[in-house]
């Protein structure tokens, strides 16, 4: 029980008069429960413990069951466990003590006289600092006194026996060596396999380290440091593995090692940065439920991940450089006949009759949330613990003993120093405390020796993760307007439990706005990545049918015990409150990651030409890597089940069931067939809309682009501007297209056409307006990628601006690109003639057409730099002065 309160007059509790010195040396601050400071059960016991300490300290509880055919009231079994009570009292760090004989506090012992309990209560120690050698002297206090009574039994447990300190097993290793057996199986390699679990392994400890150094300096929930480990490990093996997946794949094309390691870090370091990116905001935005427990863990969680990134970005090339060529994959033995490709086989088989999966997909993980609506939401308590633990035992005990409503009491304490009468008071707060349904009993009424402070602790008929508890508090709570109007006391139900209770409440409240925000996320950001309405929204909906569905298991598992053995669960029991925003938060950027990679393949398919089958060749391409990411990862969360904690063992099983759902049948089923139904819609965007959305390249297509024009047109070209196949529009107008430009350095073009066209393309070659198709290079350098170099190298001149004669005296680099240059005066075209002298100048110059109405721009120039031998000369669309 929560409230242990010292003498009035005389003796609610044995406490020893003299110094008291707290016991133990202070542990990091790694803690089980979760305070809420914004709920009012919380601020009351914060009160509580500053006018009634007594009744706010924590507590060990011993149950005394006595001999068979025996009572605890007997007097030789009395004198024994008064004895032994007066010993507990003895220990400096014991505060006080309540016998079951005590006369002010109803309860103590059992209905049918066999049992009594023993309160023991702890001075000034939390219960996340007292120690296990604490532990072991209450233990062997009562060993003594169960030998003192033979045939008796007596269990030692009481909240500071609750705290379940995280620790790792071997069972969790399993995982990781069964990511090694996939790494090895998917990349070919034990050298290529082990990097990703190195790197993934001191991202890991780097994490730990810093958990624990920060939980010597503030709180951390327990649960902080495995969530933190699960997806250290998961996100780093599956990020750097998507690293090296593409770093192979470019080795066998004979590519130099150094600028693989490099290039993959680009492209496939893109797609990790966007994917941590996107589980950080996720985690970090669990602070919308406003407690800073949940924030905190959100907070380290993300800093694993982020650390994860960090070092794929960083450690992992290094290897990769390290290794060199060694890493290269070896040539097939066995050409020949084309082998079977599962991959192939499936997305053919899923997009054969679309309508058909989509509609089982749906009906499948729409039955399986279906259970989600029952779904029983509690924080922990002793009785959620493994039936060996010690505080498990003791609270079983006292359950069957005493009732359920033992292990849960409630308190209502508030302020009656304007009481003038605060024992009559008490008494009748005490009567309508007791007429409540649900209400068990009234252990005690009492006021603190100032007298103004109340604290009345109830017992209710249920257990503290009971539904019927929680809408007791709600009772209780419901009376305090009356005693406010009647006696003028403003009491407020407290304790463990309702703090418990309010917590969960406050969770379930969040989970709206956590879900508005995260599936808001998800639109906006794969609407910028994927330039496109519908994908953002199939997404979206795919994430939630994944949610569901993993609310759904964890709910038939956990609450109802449908295959309880096989996560190790002893009997069904309520999910920890926190789990489902949790869930939410890690599986949105957990399928963020994977739609990404899937659905960017299936885009650069569409943007390059095949208007076939874009969907199938994007699928087939990228599916061995993530079908590899999703087992590791899956792999990573399932084997922190069997050994789990009350807490963390349905966060394991909940992570490892979404992950796999989301995966294989949203992601890589029911995506495919959308895609292949909607073809090319699923590309649409309003074009207003494409105009004002940033560009947001998580795939590296920018790196990529970039590179493969590296030695465009053809090795050694050295043209001042090079472009094909140029485009540009002005929302659904479209202002130039198929346009292709070879400038030889120091060389010069007129360009010929309307106006707002013309202008487009002087823009574009300056670095100042982004094209809408083509490739363009400038000054060798690759636009729109390397713009910002191409805008400080050339020089943009208006010639119907006043300075157009002295910024074309003065250009800033190589380039001169002027618009209306028939439009100089006198001095401009004093200064363009002495730029066309000039060899190390190129200019093109915009004119303006004869007739403006002329379709299309038409430039014109003369090629002074012909390509080398065996290679074509540019052809000037428009045709060429």
């Amino acid at each position: 029980m929560l409230a242990r309160p010292t003498p009035r007059g005389g003796g609610l509790a044995r406490r020893r008069a003299g110094p008291r010195r707290p016991g133990g040396h202070r542990r990091r601050q790694l803690r089980r429960r979760v305070p809420d400071p914004g709920a009012s059960s919380q601020k009351a016991l914060d009160q509580l413990r500053m006018t009634f300490p007594q009744a706010a300290m924590s507590s060990s509880t011993m149950i005394v069951i006595a001999p068979d055919g025996r009572h605890i009231t007997d007097a030789d079994i009395k004198s024994v466990v008064e004895d032994a009570d007066a010993k507990l009292d003895e220990i400096p760090w014991v505060d006080s003590t309540q016998t079951p004989y005590n006369e002010y506090v109803s309860g103590l012992i059992s209905d049918d006289g066999t049992a009594g309990l023993i309160r023991v209560n702890i001075l000034d120690a939390s219960v996340s600092e007292f120690t296990d050698p604490q532990r072991e002297i209450l233990l062997e206090a009562g060993e003594e006194l169960q030998a003192a009574i033979p045939g008796s039994t007596v269990h030692v447990g009481g909240e500071v026996f609750s705290v379940e300190m995280p620790h790792i097993t071997p069972v969790e290793g399993i995982g990781v060596v069964v990511a090694i057996i996939v790494l090895i199986v998917v990349l070919g390699s034990f050298r290529a396999a082990i990097m990703p679990i190195i790197s993934a392994l001191v991202g890991a400890a780097a994490s730990m380290l810093l958990i624990i150094a920060a939980a010597g300096i503030m709180p951390i929930n327990s649960t902080t440091t495995m969530l933190a480990l699960m997806l250290a490990l998961a996100v780093g093996i599956d990020y750097s593995l998507f690293i090296v997946s593409r770093h192979r794949d470019q080795l066998a094309t004979g590519m130099d090692a150094e600028e693989s390691a490099a290039r993959a870090t680009a492209t496939a370091g893109s797609a990790v940065v966007f994917a941590g990116m996107t589980v950080v905001i996720a985690l970090v935005g669990l602070a919308v439920a406003q407690i800073p427990f949940l924030t905190t863990m959100g907070v380290f969680a993300a800093v694993a991940v982020a650390i994860e990134v960090a070092l794929a970005l960083t450690l992992l090339p290094a290897m990769l450089g390290f290794a060199g060529a060694k890493l290269a994959p070896k040539p097939s033995k066995k050409p020949g006949r084309k082998k079977f490709d599962a991959s192939t086989w499936w997305v053919g088989v899923i997009t054969r009759f679309p309508a058909v999966t989509i509609a089982a997909v749906v009906l499948i993980l729409g039955a399986l949330s279906i259970p989600a609506q029952n779904l029983q939401l509690a924080l922990p308590n002793s009785g959620r613990n493994a039936p060996t633990a010690t505080d498990r035992i003791t609270f079983d005990a006292i359950s069957d003993r005493f009732g359920v409503g033992y292990n849960g009491p409630l308190v209502i304490t508030g302020s009656i120093v304007e009481s003038t009468d605060p024992l009559g008071l008490l008494d009748d707060l005490k009567r309508d405390v007791e007429a409540v349904p649900g209400v068990k009993m009234v252990a005690m009424a009492v006021p603190n020796p100032n007298a103004d402070t109340a604290m009345i602790q109830v017992i209710p008929t249920t257990g503290p993760d009971d539904p019927a508890t929680s809408r007791l508090v709600h009772d209780l709570r419901a009376l305090e307007p009356g005693w406010k109007a009647e006696h003028n006391v403003e009491m407020s139900v407290t304790g463990f439990t309702a703090i418990a209770i309010d917590v969960s409440d406050q969770l379930g409240a969040a989970l709206l706005p956590f879900g508005i925000f995260v599936v808001g996320l998800s639109l906006v950001l794969l609407s910028i990545v994927f330039r496109s309405i519908l994908v953002p929204i199939k997404a979206a909906l795919g994430y939630l049918l994944s949610v569901g569905a993993a609310f759904g298991l964890t709910t038939l598992v956990f609450n109802q015990g449908i295959g309880k053995e096989i996560v190790n669960l002893h009997d069904p029991q309520p999910i920890i409150s926190f789990l489902p925003i949790i869930l939410m938060g890690i599986l949105f950027g957990l399928a963020m990651d994977y739609e990404v990679f899937l659905t960017s393949r299936m885009r650069e398919e569409y943007v390059h030409g095949n208007r076939t089958n874009p969907t199938e060749a994007g699928f087939v391409h990228s599916a061995k890597v993530v079908v590899a990411a999703a087992i590791i990862m899956i792999a990573v969360f399932a084997f922190f089940i069997p050994q789990g904690s009350g807490t963390i063992k349905p966060i394991a099983f909940g992570l490892a069931i979404g992950v796999g759902i989301d995966a294989f049948l949203v992601r890589m089923t029911l995506g495919p067939a959308v895609m292949r139904l909607l073809h090319g819609r699923a590309w649409w965007l309003p074009k207003w809309l494409a105009r004002r959305m940033p560009v947001l390249d998580a795939e590296g297509e920018a790196i990529t682009h970039q590179l493969a024009l590296a030695d465009w047109p053809y090795p050694g070209a050295d043209h001042a501007v090079y472009g094909e196949g140029l485009e540009a529009s002005d929302g659904d107008v479209e202002l130039f297209s198929g346009i292709d430009l070879d400038v030889p350095r120091g060389g010069h073009v007129e360009v010929d056409g309307p106006p707002a066209a013309r202008r487009a393309l002087l823009l574009a070659l300056t670095g100042r307006l982004a094209l809408t198709g083509g490739d363009l290079k400038v000054l060798g350098l690759v636009l729109p990628q390397q713009a910002g170099q191409v805008r400080r190298q050339a020089t943009f001149v208006d010639a119907t601006d006043p300075d157009a004669a002295a910024r074309l005296a003065d250009p800033a680099g190589e380039l001169v690109v002027i618009d209306d240059a028939d439009r100089l005066d006198a001095a401009g075209r004093d200064a363009l003639a002495r730029l066309n002298e000039r060899p190390d100048i190129t200019v093109v110059a915009g004119v303006s057409a004869a007739d403006d109405t002329a379709q299309g721009l038409t430039p014109r120039a003369t090629n002074s730099h012909p390509a080398p031998a065996g290679v074509d000369d540019s052809v000037l669309v428009g045709g060429a002065a």
